[in-house]
């Protein structure tokens, strides 16, 4: 890889990006509405909207990037942009990674908005810092970058890549802790969870919720975030298409 090339590729997007106003509206806006229809849902019962809210504010990150990321990226590849970068000399890890670096910095404006929402202007109860907090937003915020462009390999249509949306997130959410919690579901359902990314990123909130400390688990569960997301570049580089077919 080269980092003169990889720079290029994150300038040229964040430029295109700039241009959709609609698409920054999106990453920017939708995580702070779904926290706040949360906060109106749970008016008067604080308590669920703390246990809740924290994980919720690393999830919804996580599914707005995945979202957006899959169908930017697979609609570079439909116009023939791909095709046009990669007959120059830029290889695809520069590719993957300029884009991830690209979407990585609207994931930090994503990731601070919404924890400030959530801590200074909903009153998010919580025992630890709030720099963790966004911590994992943020790293949520990026493994769900990494996903959106490993998925749009897979999808010959922007209307495929939605699709994805069910086939790749849903199983994380109903697993991954918040609804119920994971030592209490099926021996199976248990094993499941225990491989999935998003169950180490509910596990990473739900430790700042009711620690005050830096714990050895929550090291534990950004570490497998951050080495998932970065997991997932990688396999994104390797199976990086030039065009549809």
């Amino acid at each position: 890889m080269n980092a003169t090339r990889t720079l290029a590729t994150t300038r040229r997007v964040l430029r295109q990006l700039g241009h959709d106003r609609r698409t920054v509206a999106l990453i920017l806006g939708v995580p702070l509405v779904m926290i706040m229809l949360l906060y109106w849902v749970f008016d008067g019962d604080k308590r669920t909207f703390d246990s809740i809210g924290a994980s919720l504010l690393g999830i919804f990150p996580l599914i707005t990037m995945f979202l957006v990321t899959s169908i930017a990226t697979l609609r570079e590849r439909t116009s023939g942009t791909l095709e046009r970068l990669l007959a120059m000399p830029l290889g695809k890890g520069d590719l993957i990674l300029g884009y991830a670096l690209a979407f990585g910095a609207l994931a930090v404006v994503q990731a601070a908005l919404a924890t400030g929402l959530a801590v200074w202007f909903l009153d998010l109860g919580f025992a630890g810092s709030p720099w963790l907090l966004l911590v994992v937003a943020l790293l949520d915020a990026l493994l769900g970058t990494a996903l959106g462009l490993f998925v749009s390999a897979f999808a010959a249509s922007e209307f495929q890549a939605v699709q994805f949306l069910p086939a790749v997130i849903f199983p994380q959410l109903l697993l991954c802790g918040l609804f119920a919690p994971r030592d209490s579901m099926q021996p199976v359902l248990e094993a499941i969870s225990d491989v999935l990314p998003m169950s180490y990123a509910v596990d990473a909130m739900n430790e700042v919720l009711a620690s005050d400390q830096v714990t050895g688990a929550f090291l534990r569960d950004i570490a497998v975030v951050g080495g998932s997301a970065a997991l997932v570049l990688a396999l994104g580089a390797v199976t990086l298409r030039r065009r549809t077919a």
